[in-house]
């Protein structure tokens, strides 16, 4: 899955989806896609990334607690 870097609007290619749905994760492993060759994986704050429409991630993969603030 593609998604960008929110401070530089680089795409990445996420390595590692179940460590970007777990909302008690809060890195996840990515390639960067900027260049001829591909980056070495590295992990991330998944509060820097966003999809590349501009879209922020869903509240679900970020927060384990985000039921508990709807009550």
């Amino acid at each position: 899955m593609f998604l960008k870097e929110s401070r530089t609007g680089d795409l990445v290619d996420v390595i590692d989806m179940s460590s970007l749905v777990n909302p008690f994760s809060s890195h996840v492993k990515v390639q960067y896609q900027s260049g001829e060759d591909l980056a070495d994986p590295v992990a991330i704050d998944k509060q820097n990334l966003a999809f590349p429409s501009g879209e922020e991630l869903p509240e679900c993969w970020i927060n384990g607690y985000y039921r508990h603030a709807q009550r």
